[in-house]
This record gives structure tokens, sequence and C-alpha cells, in this order.
């Protein structure tokens, strides 16, 4: 039963949660210490408070996991894991991570957190039987945590990457239904997968990806002239074959699980490294 309920918190999931470093990191603030372990303190809570409403959904969905080829033998509905239980532990975690952050005295990281709790425990009980209104729900998870870093951190967001960041979210979810809906055992389990059709996935897809790229690079023409601004326009480059990369998985059905494709896929991971390795110099040299 302790290993169903690890499984049922998706440790694997909490990768999602890096997004609260991407802020401060392109602020070049992660050098100092406090900074660093504020961004910490929002991964791990983000971390507890995304389980915590992995183990309601889990509840939720347990009936339409059992008829799914794979999530069927999640810990809820396979019985491994009381639904009691399970309760009583989503509930504790999802309380704990707002409070935890008053007592460190953060309290914009709180509000931020009863934001992104109040919008997945929406999706988990409503929103996603909404079609559309699944995919921004998710999108605006993805968001939240990437303004969790700049909340704990006292970074400023600008418009720039609240823009980049929200359609980089609604890319990938947008991908992530195009896959399941390729998949016949997520069309019998997911509602909304009635409303949509492949092309209009795939016209969502490269809408949002072209987007992102080109506002990205709009922002980074507007970086300081010199080294810095030539390191972040060259990370232009591996961040078009990331989104390249992306299309071609969904494309044969692969990204119903994105964060599976981060840890598995290497040409992704290899896309991602250099993205985040050039803009990372272009900010300190800056």
């Amino acid at each position: 039963m302790a290993w169903g309920v690890l499984l049922v918190a998706r440790p694997r999931q909490w990768i999602k949660n890096l997004l609260v470093a991407a802020a401060p990191a392109l602020a070049g603030a992660l050098d100092s210490a406090a900074a660093a372990a504020d961004t910490l303190l929002a991964f791990l809570l983000f971390c507890a408070a995304a389980s915590g409403t992995y183990l309601l959904n889990d509840i939720a969905d347990a009936e339409a996991d059992r008829a799914h080829a794979r999530k069927r033998h999640r810990p809820i509905a396979s019985g491994l894991v009381p639904v009691p239980l399970a309760a009583v532990l989503g509930a504790l975690l999802i309380g704990s991570a707002p409070l935890v952050a008053l007592a460190a005295a953060k309290p914009r990281l709180a509000l931020v957190l009863v934001g992104y709790l109040a919008l997945s425990v929406s999706y988990t009980y409503g929103l996603k039987h909404l079609p559309l209104c699944d995919i921004a729900a998710v999108a605006g998870c993805h968001v939240l945590r990437a303004l969790a870093g700049g909340a704990t951190t006292g970074v400023p967001i600008t418009g720039w990457f609240l823009a980049v960041v929200s359609l980089g979210a609604l890319l990938v979810v947008a991908g992530k239904r195009e896959a399941e809906l390729r998949t016949p055992a997520s069309r019998r389990t997911r509602a909304t997968l009635a409303y949509y059709t492949t092309g209009f996935l795939t016209r969502l897809r490269i809408a949002t990806a072209s987007a992102m790229v080109a506002t990205y690079f709009l922002w980074a023409w507007t970086t300081p002239t010199g080294l810095a601004q030539v390191l972040t326009v060259a990370s232009i480059v591996p961040l078009v074959m990331a989104v390249f990369r992306l299309h071609a998985l969904v494309d044969r059905g692969i990204g119903e699980e994105p964060e599976e494709l981060v840890l598995r896929d290497r040409p992704l991971q290899l896309c991602l490294a250099a993205l985040g390795a050039l803009v990372l110099l272009g900010v300190h040299v800056g």
C-alpha cells in the first residue's frame, strides 16, 4: 500500500514543477543562496500540492481508468490504495502546501498555490468535461507554476515571459490531447475527446507553436547587443528543433504523457539542454 501511495503521488510528474525555477533563472537570481532556497521551497510545495490534486483526480477517474489499458493499473483504480486513505492524504497535501508557504513568510507564493489548487480541483470536478476549457485549465496550471518562481523570489514577471510560457503550455497540452485522440483506449476514457478532431488539434498545435516561436524570437532581439544577444538569438535554433521533435512525436501518437517525453526521448532532451545552456549563458554574459 505504501508503494501504491507513492505511485499515486506521481513523482515522475514532479518534473513539471521545475517551471518554478524559470523566472529566477532567466533573471540570474539563482546565484543567490536565498533565492535558490526560496525556489527550492516553491518546488517542494508545488510537488506536495500537485500530488494532492492527483490523488483527488484518480479518485474521481477511478471508474474510467479501469477501462483504460494502462491507467487501469493505477493504485486507486486497481484497488491497491483504498479511496478513504487517498482522500485523506489528498486533503492533507492540498491544505498543507499554502499553509507552509504562509509559515515561511511567503504570502505571494501561498496565493499562487491557492490559485493553482483552485484551478486543479475545478478541472478535476468540472472543467475536464468541457471542450477547450480542459486544455486551458491544464495550460493554466503550467503557467501558475512559472509564476510561482517570481512570486517566491521577488523577480518581476515580464510580458514576454508570460506570453512564451502561456503559448508553450498550450502547445504541450494540445499535443497531449491529440496524442490521446490517436490512442483508442484514451478516446474511451476521456469524454471531451469526442468533441475534438485530429485536424482541429493539429491546427491548434501548429498555431500555438508558431506564435510561441515568433514571440520568443522577438524577445531574443530585445536583449542587449553583444555576446548576450548572440547567445540568446542562437537559442532559437534548439527551440525550433524541440518544437519539431514534439510535432514528430505527436504525429506518431506519442505524447500522451509529456513528462515521459522529457525523461526518455533523447533528441528532445538534447534540444532542451542546448536551449537552456544558451539562454543561461546569455543571461550571465548580459
